[in-house]
């Protein structure tokens, strides 16, 4: 299920008030709208249009409650989690959802490294692409380009203090850095088999005033 859908599902139909956290180029927070729903997207980079707030998150003053508040790969990136779950928790009515799409990064073992690096010579022998000379080197790498962002680990940990899990489910990712028309559905395949594990996933909480446990 992509992640309109997936969003659509967990949501309800319209009328439903939306908050996009970390929107990006706009792509999901346009469908939405298109979709009927009242959308307000956050981003520092935001496009031009009436449903786009080009600041901060943390920047954010709207006097009316959110029904939902959506994170796309957008919440490894904030410098301050807590605080920032903490924010969402007062733009969202009681009872509100926050749904969820982000990567764990931490979760890359030798397996996995190995799967994407194959995948990573195929297509820089039919793209004509640079790729690492080794496995090692795209597991340093990995490290390196992420280690100063949040773990899923912290980001579950955050979430479960603040709301009530109702979704968690893992996800293929890597076919995100891949980019080639087949890897989704074959990372699927292999995580559904465990032969390599999930990088990514999707979580969606209930607020209710009461930090759950």
């Amino acid at each position: 299920m992509d992640l309109e859908a997936f969003v659509r599902e967990q949501v309800g139909p319209p009328p439903v008030r939306l908050l996009e956290l970390g929107c990006g180029d706009g792509t999901l927070a346009l469908a939405l709208d298109a979709a009927g729903y009242e959308v307000v997207a956050v981003d520092p980079v935001a496009p031009a249009g009436p449903i786009f707030r080009r600041l901060r998150f943390e920047e954010l003053d709207d006097p009316r409650p959110f029904d939902a508040v959506v994170a796309s790969s957008s919440l490894h990136h904030v410098e301050e989690l807590g605080a920032v779950l903490d924010k969402v928790t007062a733009l969202l009515r009681p009872g509100g959802s926050v749904v969820v799409s982000e990567l764990a990064w931490e979760r890359l073992d030798e397996a996995t490294a190995d799967w994407y690096y194959g995948q990573l010579r195929a297509l820089g022998a039919a793209l004509g692409r640079d790729v690492p000379p080794s496995v090692a080197t795209v597991r340093s790498e990995w490290e390196a380009d992420h280690a100063d962002l949040h773990t899923g680990e912290t980001m579950l940990r955050e979430l479960d203090a603040r709301f009530e899990r109702r979704v968690y489910a893992p996800e293929p990712y890597l076919f995100r850095e891949l980019g080639g028309p087949a890897t989704e559905e074959l990372e699927r395949t292999l995580v559904e088999t465990e032969a390599i594990r999930p990088l990514g996933f999707r979580y969606v909480g209930s607020w209710t005033r009461e930090t759950p446990g």
